[in-house]
């Protein structure tokens, strides 16, 4: 496992974090977050992803049971800035009533009386960056959290969020076949040393090859509403998946799994790549990822095949929540 830490504070972290948004809801959701945990620590990962709109607040009540008696082996993430109704509707809500709240009932549900790292989870269109941020500084000043990130923000977004309060990281949705961040996000985040933590790096699924042409997904799995998902759109993402395959094995001996992830950890400036482990076994994909890394000539060969094969590509834009009415 490699290790960094988080830019401008004194955090160690992995740099694969295990995120838990498949335990309580999103792709693929179920399984034993003691047991996923349990694999993570025993291959080096320290940093520990989640949310309260995961399974609403469900995800985050299995990993506060998980954490028992071990809080002081992760770095505990978590966010604010998004609320729901009794139907399950999500809606946008950053405003520093919602956050403060937010935190108190993260705080409970994980069992913990502080978070390591707290992320604004989407921008709200109807509250000023800079009301998030003065809240978010508040609760590092109150020792309520240690580092300050967000989620999903531009480069303004961050600009104005950073007025009121340090900034230490940054989540957005990053991988092959989703890196629209490319042009704006990450040349901000290197030249104001704010770290990096993808998620969505097997951009869920495709990135495993074990998706079909004709696989099919149960109830309200996101694949269903992912424009990469339909066809003629999935047969030009399966057709790279192929090819990138073809090239892992034949370069490195490795899985597209792998050539995915570790072309993430080669890109500054990312700091983590969350991993989506639901059970033990699927934390196993790990450990090819580590001791080499992409050359040159790799990577200009994974751009033409990106090129070549994926003529009608689609962002992550179909995940973003609604805001609330003004």
């Amino acid at each position: 496992m490699e290790h960094t830490r988080i830019p401008g504070t004194d955090i160690a972290v992995s740099r694969i974090g295990l995120g838990t948004w498949a335990l309580g809801g999103g792709v693929g959701r179920g399984g034993d977050a003691a047991a996923a945990l349990d694999a993570a620590l025993e291959r080096g990962i320290t940093l520990l992803d989640t949310a309260p709109v995961c399974g609403f607040g469900r995800c985050e009540a299995l990993v506060g049971q998980a954490l028992k008696g071990r809080r002081e082996d992760v770095v505990l993430a978590t966010k604010a800035g998004l609320e729901w109704d009794e139907r399950g509707n999500i809606r946008r809500n950053a405003s520093a009533k919602r956050v403060r709240r937010e935190l108190e009932a993260s705080l409970r549900r994980l069992g913990t009386d502080h978070i390591d790292l707290y992320q604004v989870h989407w921008p709200d269109p109807l509250v000023a960056p800079e009301e998030t941020a003065e809240a978010m500084y508040g609760l590092l000043e109150a020792g309520k959290i240690r580092a300050i990130g967000v989620s999903n923000f531009s480069p303004a977004q961050m600009a104005a969020f950073r007025r009121e309060a340090p900034l230490h990281t940054d989540q957005p949705p990053y991988n092959l076949f989703e890196r629209a961040i490319e042009a704006d996000v990450v040349p901000y985040c290197r030249e104001h040393g704010i770290g990096l933590i993808a998620y969505g790096a097997l951009c869920r699924g495709l990135l495993t090859g074990t998706i079909r042409p004709d696989s099919a997904f149960a109830g309200d799995d996101l694949r269903n509403l992912d424009p990469k998902f339909a066809q003629p759109r999935r047969g030009q993402y399966l057709e790279a998946v192929a090819r990138l395959e073809a090239l892992a094995r034949h370069r490195h001996g490795v899985g597209v799994v792998q050539l995915a992830v570790r072309w993430l950890l080669d890109q500054a400036p990312v700091t983590a790549v969350l991993w989506g482990a639901r059970t033990p076994d699927q934390h196993a994909a790990l450990d090819d990822v580590f001791g080499w890394s992409l050359s040159a000539e790799e990577h200009q060969a994974i751009e033409e095949i990106l090129d070549e094969t994926v003529t009608d590509p689609v962002g992550p834009e179909f995940m973003a929540p609604p805001a609330r009415q003004a």
